[in-house]
């Protein structure tokens, strides 16, 4: 789990924030999860104004929502942020393997160690482990355009896509596959195939955004059901207490 250790002396939302958002990539706050000031402060060792700040900067960031008199919780993702993302996606990697030729070899060393690493977490069939490998293969992609604003950007972007692949009913049989095309693509790029670099990651994002939708779709489906009979029910038995 991440820590603050440095952030408990500075006390700077910006740390809080960070170490919240890395939680969410690394599959340890799950849409849902209700993030209380008191335990976090506590936790984390900041005043509750500095969570406070961290919580409305990942409100504006999209990862979390704020309900008068419910408090704070980690969001579930909509259809429309999913194709917002893949829209975010496409324009960043694609431009990433455009501009490979030009990057310098430690960056595309980094990026081969990431594939590497999300391999290596199949093969333990840790499987939280393989989603945030892949994700950081993805930000290492990203990477390769060499500007600190995108890597800003993206880091906001591979936390919201964690939500939404927390969708998932079979974390295993979703991760794995994607793994794999990981390695492709990474290879394509360092072998300087740029232009079946990108045929293949543009085919791997179309086929990943619609198995993303479908989920997330599903669960609302499922989600909207669930609430509208838990509502007709208390109205049922309210209106046999009338009797």
């Amino acid at each position: 789990m991440s820590t603050l250790n440095s952030a408990a002396s500075a006390g700077r939302p910006v740390l809080v924030t960070d170490v919240l958002r890395e939680r969410i990539v690394e599959g340890e706050l799950p849409p849902g999860t209700p993030l209380r000031d008191v335990a976090l402060s506590a936790e984390l060792g900041v005043s509750r104004n500095t969570l406070r700040e961290a919580l409305r900067t990942l409100h504006d960031e999209g990862l979390v929502v704020q309900r008068l008199h419910k408090g704070t919780a980690v969001k579930t993702l909509a259809a429309e942020d999913v194709t917002d993302i893949y829209l975010a996606r496409r324009t960043l990697e694609l431009s990433a393997v455009d501009a490979s030729p030009l990057t310098p070899e430690p960056l595309l060393d980094a990026m081969e160690a990431k594939v590497a690493a999300a391999e290596h977490a199949v093969d333990a069939e840790a499987w939280d482990k393989v989603g945030t490998a892949s994700l950081r293969f993805h930000q290492s992609l990203v990477a390769l355009l060499g500007s600190a604003r995108l890597d800003g950007f993206f880091r906001v972007t591979i936390a919201q896509l964690r939500l939404a692949f927390a969708v998932m009913p079979d974390q295993g049989a979703f991760q794995a596959p994607w793994v794999v095309r990981d390695r492709e693509i990474c290879d394509l790029i360092r072998g300087g195939r740029r232009m079946d670099a990108t045929a293949a990651l543009r085919l791997y994002l179309d086929d990943s955004e619609r198995t993303v939708l479908d989920a997330v779709r599903a669960n609302s489906r499922t989600s909207t059901t669930g609430s509208t009979r838990t509502s007709t029910s208390r109205t049922t038995s309210a209106a046999k207490g009338k009797r």
